[in-house]
């Protein structure tokens, strides 16, 4: 692939290199999904804050409700897409997953993103059962969570071996009582909690691989970036090296019912 066609496809390399890959996943689901249906998405992000992915789905012509618990968050996004010149596609609800069926109400939703909030929830399980059950016969889920062996990874290298070690042996994946985030999940596991939501899972791929690791010094020109965005991508299409997305940093599910 050409790097124009890298840049356009990831919304130029200005894009995080920690957003990148899972955007391309999720901007090819909705490409797929449109085609089919024949009309602007229903997508309902949870979690959503800001707008970093529901403003990029809004551009791309589909409806988004972001549903956050966070008032602040939510004035940004309103902001945000103001600016972005997608106000009238993107909607913010203050709520949370408890919420989700009063906000979709009948008409339910053709992709469901869940990035970086599934770690953070009272019940992820729960969570997991409500997404479900908003979706359309044939909508998609893109789930996005925090992933236990890169944690061990990174404490290790920094030396800390004994967090190193709770981080791989606790039942939630955290290094210790410091730790911010309230759990890890392991990319199996996480897979069988999809299911267990009564969804077909499509794919399961780790996520900034290598991005997290490599010093920001290293990659400080877009020539840097798009070569290490094709490295991560090149993890992801080779089944022979699977097992190397499993020291992600995240783990991105993606689902259908």
């Amino acid at each position: 692939m050409a790097d124009e066609q890298w840049r356009t496809r990831r919304g130029g390399v200005e894009t995080s290199l920690r957003t990148s890959a899972v955007w391309a996943a999720v901007h090819d689901v909705v490409e797929r999904r449109a085609a089919e249906v024949g009309r602007p998405l229903r997508v309902l992000d949870l979690g959503g804050g800001t707008g970093g992915l529901a403003v990029p789905i809004a551009e791309l012509g589909h409806d988004v409700t972001v549903v956050d618990p966070s008032p602040d968050a939510l004035a940004s996004l309103s902001r945000r897409s103001g600016e972005r010149g997608v106000a009238a596609r993107v909607h913010a609800v203050q709520g949370d997953a408890d919420s989700l069926t009063a906000v979709v109400g009948s008409d339910p939703v053709d992709l469901v993103c869940c990035h970086g909030t599934l770690e953070v929830v009272d019940d992820p399980q729960a969570t997991l059962a409500a997404l479900a059950a908003v979706l359309a016969p044939g909508g998609s889920l893109s789930l996005v969570a925090a992933q236990r062996l890169a944690v061990v990874l990174a404490r290790a290298l920094a030396g800390q071996f004994a967090q190193a070690e709770q981080a791989l042996t606790s039942a939630d994946g955290r290094w210790g009582s410091q730790d911010p985030l309230p759990r890890r999940f392991d990319a199996d596991a996480l897979r069988a909690m999809v299911e267990q939501a009564g969804l077909v899972v499509d794919a399961v791929h780790g996520v900034r691989t290598f991005s997290d690791l490599v010093p920001s010094a290293l990659v400080d020109t877009d020539a840097d970036r798009v070569a290490l965005l094709r490295l991560e991508q090149a993890v992801t299409d080779s089944p022979q090296f699977a097992f190397l997305g499993q020291l992600g940093s995240a783990v991105h599910v993606l689902a259908h019912r």
